[in-house]
C-alpha cells in the first residue's frame, strides 16, 4: 500500500498516512476519465438555446408577389429562411444533453482520478483542517505552508462554512466534500488537498 505523508496547517510533517490500493492504487484508465469528464460538461449545459422556425416568427402571412410573370423565383412567405428576418432553418431548440455513466464505469474513473493524483505527487493530505473565523488569509497562509501555488481543490468530510468562505475568493481554489467529488474537479485541479477523515470517508464509499 502506498504511503503519503501528512501534514497540518503549519506545513509541518505529523506522519504518515496508508492509502488503500484499490482506490489509490489502481491503473489510471485514460479513456474512462475523458468519458467521465464529457460526462460532467454534457450535463452542466442548460440546452435553453432556442431559434425560431419560420412558423413562429411573426408575419409572413401574405405571398409577397405573384407566381407568375415577374422572373423571379416563386415565394410563399418573406418569413422562410431565405429571407432576412426570416425563420431559422434546422437551427436550435431547448434539449437535455444529460446522460448517464454506468456506476462500474463511474467508480473506476473516479479511482483513476484518485490514483492519478496519488502518483504525480499532488494528494496532499491534512491531519485537520479548520478555522475559527471565515477569513481569506487564514486559507492563504495554509496554502503557503503547504508550499502550494497552483490550482488547488480542498476536500472536506463535511460542510464547514468557516473553510468554505475562507476559500472562496482565492483564485484557483475550490472547496468541495467528499461526497459531491466528481473526476471533472479532480483533474482540473493541480493539487488534491484533503483532510485524513475525508480519506477515510473516501474509502467507505469506494472500497
Amino acid at each position: 500500500m502506498a504511503n503519503v505523508k501528512v501534514y497540518d496547517m503549519t506545513g509541518k510533517e505529523t506522519g504518515t498516512l496508508e492509502l488503500n490500493d484499490n482506490i489509490f492504487g489502481v491503473e489510471v484508465n485514460v479513456s474512462l476519465l475523458h468519458e467521465a469528464v464529457k460526462n460532467y460538461l454534457a450535463n452542466q449545459r442548460q440546452g435553453t438555446q432556442s431559434t425560431k422556425t419560420r412558423t413562429e416568427v411573426r408575419g409572413g402571412g401574405k405571398k409577397p408577389f405573384r407566381q407568375k410573370g415577374t422572373g423571379r423565383a416563386r415565394q410563399g412567405s418573406i418569413r422562410a429562411p431565405q429571407w432576412y428576418h426570416g425563420g431559422v432553418a434546422l437551427g436550435p431548440k431547448p434539449r437535455s444533453y444529460r446522460y448517464s455513466m454506468n456506476k462500474k464505469a463511474k467508480r473506476g474513473a473516479m479511482k483513476s482520478a484518485f490514483s492519478c493524483k496519488v502518483q504525480e505527487g499532488k494528494f496532499i493530505v491534512l491531519d485537520a483542517l479548520s478555522f475559527e473565523q471565515a477569513k481569506t488569509k487564514n486559507m492563504v497562509a495554509v496554502l503557503k505552508a503547504l508550499n502550494v501555488a497552483d490550482k488547488s481543490l480542498v476536500v472536506l468530510p463535511a460542510p464547514d462554512v468557516n473553510v468554505v468562505r475562507s476559500a472562496k475568493n482565492i483564485p484557483g481554489v475550490k472547496t468541495l466534500y467528499v461526497n459531491t467529488l466528481n473526476v471533472y474537479d479532480i483533474m482540473n485541479h493541480d493539487n488534491f488537498i484533503v483532510t485524513k477523515e475525508a480519506v477515510q470517508k473516501i474509502e467507505e464509499v469506494y472500497v
